[in-house]
């Protein structure tokens, strides 16, 4: 069976290999909403589709048009057979809910480094930064290298950073970028941490040698499928 959670997903989960995000476009806050829950339906309505997925769960875009999925599988075998037997009718179902979604491409990683949640923090985040990272095709190799300097940087500013709870690093399984899922106990801490003056080990950071650009998507966590 297919059990829904209010629970965040474990991004360093060890038994997730291929974790992917992607992105629809629906509209309006009302359409994010009336998706989310034909997600839901859809999804409870069924047998949980393999044991290779470990779980789905869909954000809200604070640009109220866009949702972010993220599911976790054990390998991306497992994904491929699940597209060949089970998604079509659950997209089916829901665009039948929500006609004119548009599917904005898929994205596969390998999950890489943390910055961890604090021993005893229990808070929920009520924000995630969905931050990607782009890089120059000679800079693929040193994707991780510059995660280094990311992580280096948090732990030299703890006090920048006491409103950010954990931040999860995933190297593209392309080569051209990184996506850092931050979770941030609010927006507004975001915000701040954003206009903080700058440190050197912030300025290596965005003059890394290859670094093409960032985009970044905020979201709450909305809708989370797991087994029951």
């Amino acid at each position: 069976m297919t059990r829904r959670t209010d629970a965040h997903p474990d991004l360093a989960r060890p038994d997730a290999e291929a974790p992917f995000f992607s992105t629809w476009d629906v509209g309006t806050p009302e359409r994010q909403r009336q998706t989310v829950e034909a997600i839901a339906r859809t999804w409870v309505s069924r047998p949980w589709p393999a044991r290779g997925l470990k779980s789905y769960h869909v954000y809200t875009g604070h640009d109220g048009r866009t949702l972010m999925h993220h599911s976790q599988w054990a390998d991306e075998q497992a994904y491929e057979a699940f597209v060949k037997t089970h998604r079509q009718e659950r997209n089916d179902e829901i665009d039948t809910a929500v006609p004119g979604i548009r599917r904005l491409g898929l994205d596969r990683y390998r999950y890489h480094r943390s910055h961890e949640r604090a021993a005893g923090d229990d808070r929920t985040a009520g924000l995630i930064a969905a931050v990607r990272i782009d890089f120059a095709p000679e800079a693929a190799d040193r994707r991780a290298d510059w995660i280094d300097l990311v992580l280096k940087g948090l732990a030299e500013d703890p006090d920048g950073h006491r409103e950010l709870i954990a931040a999860h690093f995933h190297l593209s399984t392309d080569g051209g970028h990184v996506l850092n899922y931050a979770e941030w106990t609010d927006a507004g801490a975001y915000d701040r941490a954003l206009a903080a003056p700058t440190t050197a080990a912030w300025e290596q950071v965005r003059a890394f040698p290859g670094l093409r650009g960032t985009a970044v998507g905020r979201y709450e966590h909305a809708l989370g499928l797991v087994p029951g």
